[in-house]
């Protein structure tokens, strides 16, 4: 196995694609698992369609079902910071995808996504690990 970890500022921003950064890892590799995870406690990875408006539409969908209130036993940080330690419950911190042919076998829409609520930690790491098969 082969692994690399790559450093992302997030800041402000809920979802940051990481799909070139995935595809560049993986092209010119033969056929395996790609597998990526995100190391944090209040961050995930989604497999989603972007610049149509999914990202909106997963930030309300967070808002709804996870809200940024004070109702949270965890309370430190800023207002919502108990709900992004419950966000990786639901959204994922770690995706493995299939490699065919040095290529990541994604859908046409498919994205690879940081998804990171969390203003208050921007720097986030990721780790790419490439697994033959």
């Amino acid at each position: 196995m082969e692994t690399d970890v790559y450093q992302y500022r997030t800041g402000s921003t809920l979802c940051t694609d990481l799909t070139s950064a995935a595809t560049g890892y993986v092209t010119g590799r033969e056929d395996g698992l790609l597998h990526v995870f995100v190391p944090h406690a209040t961050a995930g990875l989604a497999l989603i369609e972007t610049g149509s408006g999914t990202e909106a539409d997963l930030a309300e969908t967070l808002e709804r079902m996870l809200p940024t209130q004070d109702i949270y036993r965890h309370r430190h940080g800023s207002l919502g910071h108990g709900r992004d330690h419950v966000m990786p419950a639901i959204v994922v911190p770690s995706l493995t995808l299939p490699v065919v042919g040095g290529q990541l076998a994604l859908g046409i829409w498919q994205s690879v996504v940081l998804v990171d609520p969390n203003s208050d930690n921007p720097e986030r790491n990721v780790r790419f690990s490439f697994l033959p098969g």
